[in-house]
């Protein structure tokens, strides 16, 4: 019998928090310098993990639609709320207009067996239209149980939950199981993976969806290993879990989330401008409009206006992306300005400084989607935008949590009634004050020459 070769774990809290990233106590200008660096390595040597493969992604475009409610079933990687939070910030800040729910149906220790006994009360009494299908480790008994039994258990529930979904047009998507802390060679063609990959072939033939989630975990996983290789430091060492080797820390749960997202179709391009700023002109506009451009005596504005932006998750959090290709493949938010002569420019989205480019650097184009001025401030008014929103959509979760331990725990309460009535009225002020900080609004950018040092002459537009 092949098993899976872990770490025992003896926690039982599955909804306890998980570690915070350890408090760095840096100099602005060491943060500021390490975040442009590692994004410059997210946007360059990690271009080849942003061409993800077609197999385990939908070619179709992002499948929310407006009007939809989600529903993420799993077990506790699911229920510690980590990558499904993200996927709803992206939802929120990439289709603004888009009246999409979110419901977490995870539960510790349950199994796709298990979860089929829940459906009528986790996912179709929420009025589910879309339902991601998340289970495997505890199907097999974290490797104890890794046999020929419980694997055709994993695909009756499949089976199960397919069929179930679909008599009430649910569509439904099928997920291979977050990655283990090992080998991600070896993992391959070992247990969980080979039935993973039954009954994803099992959802196909029965017209559901499927999203590889070990496999495109397994990208990102083989970057952190190849990291590590080069450390010589042992407290730089990263990796994608907890101790026990199963479960995901914040790094795991943001390259869940990111597997999740591409298989669901999440497009790569939030929208592009280039300009001629030498011509006054736009030369191209694509997801976005541009007005009112003018060419200014060092430099050129316009206002852009998006229909949708780019996700942020908080300061420093870019830093993740150097194993995480959330800008090249999630977050390409882009703007080129040609024309331009030799020399530095700043750019500037309504008064907030991004960052310093050259003219080269500007007339290839840049990705300014997380740039900042400011390692420790938000870059452009989106940033900002994208933390709030989160913070909003942490609000959620909260309350939710608060109201799953509250039927859990204190139904007997003579108020209850009005508690469930409460609860739903908070959590949909909270969604419509999200959807209304994440709405687009007009931004005036502004790429003038940067400040020259001593000595350096300074830069006008080439005519």
């Amino acid at each position: 019998m092949n098993l899976i070769q872990i770490r025992p774990f003896f926690a039982t809290n599955l909804f306890a928090p998980q570690p915070a990233n350890s408090s760095l106590r840096l100099g602005r200008g060491t943060v500021l310098a390490l975040r442009r660096t590692l994004l410059a390595l997210a946007l360059g040597a990690l271009a080849l993990l942003a061409r993800v493969s077609q197999a385990a992604t939908n070619d179709t475009g992002f499948a929310l639609k407006d009007g939809d409610t989600m529903v993420f079933l799993g077990d506790s990687i699911t229920a510690a709320r980590g990558y499904t939070k993200i996927v709803e910030l992206y939802t929120l800040m990439r289709h603004p207009e888009a009246r999409v729910k979110f419901w977490n149906a995870g539960q510790g220790g349950d199994t796709a067996s298990g979860a089929v006994s829940r459906l009528k009360r986790d996912v179709f009494a929420h009025g589910a239209t879309v339902v991601t299908v998340a289970f495997g480790i505890n199907d097999i008994g974290w490797g104890t149980k890794a046999d020929a039994e419980h694997k055709q258990k994993y695909l009756d529930g499949i089976r199960t939950i397919v069929t179930e979904c679909q008599k009430r047009h649910v569509r439904v998507f099928i997920c291979s199981p977050a990655v283990l802390h090992q080998d991600p060679e070896k993992a391959e063609t070992e247990f969980l993976q080979t039935m993973a990959d039954e009954g994803m072939a099992l959802a196909k033939s029965l017209g559901a969806g499927t999203i590889d989630i070990s496999r495109l975990m397994r990208q990102v996983q083989r970057q952190v290993v190849a990291a590590n290789a080069q450390e010589k430091d042992p407290k730089n060492i990263r990796r994608l879990h907890l101790d026990d080797g199963i479960h995901l820390n914040d790094l795991g749960q943001l390259t869940m989330a990111w597997a999740m997202l591409k298989g669901l179709g999440a497009e790569a391009d939030v929208s592009d401008v280039v300009v001629d700023a030498a011509a006054g002109k736009v030369i191209r506009a694509a997801g976005c409009k541009i007005t009112d451009l003018k060419q200014l005596p060092d430099g050129v504005s316009f206002v852009r206006t998006d229909a949708g932006l780019p996700m942020n998750l908080g300061v420093l959090s870019a830093l993740q992306y150097r194993f995480v290709p959330v800008p090249d493949t999630l977050n390409r938010y882009c703007l080129s300005a040609k024309g331009l002569a030799a020399g530095r420019y700043t750019i500037r989205a309504e008064g907030r400084l991004l960052g310093t480019w050259d003219a080269i650097q500007l007339a290839d184009g840049v990705n300014i989607s997380s740039a900042t001025g400011d390692g420790w401030q938000p870059g452009g008014p989106w940033d900002a935008q994208s933390d709030i929103v989160k913070e909003l959509v942490d609000a959620r979760d909260k309350l939710w949590m608060g109201g799953q331990f509250r039927v859990q725990n204190n139904a007997t309460n003579p108020k209850a009634s009005m508690l469930a009535a409460e609860y739903q009225r908070l959590d949909k002020q909270l969604t419509e004050l999200a959807r209304a900080q994440a709405k687009p609004y007009s931004y005036r950018f502004e790429i003038r020459v940067a400040p020259s040092a001593p000595g350096n002459a300074v830069a006008t537009i080439r005519n």
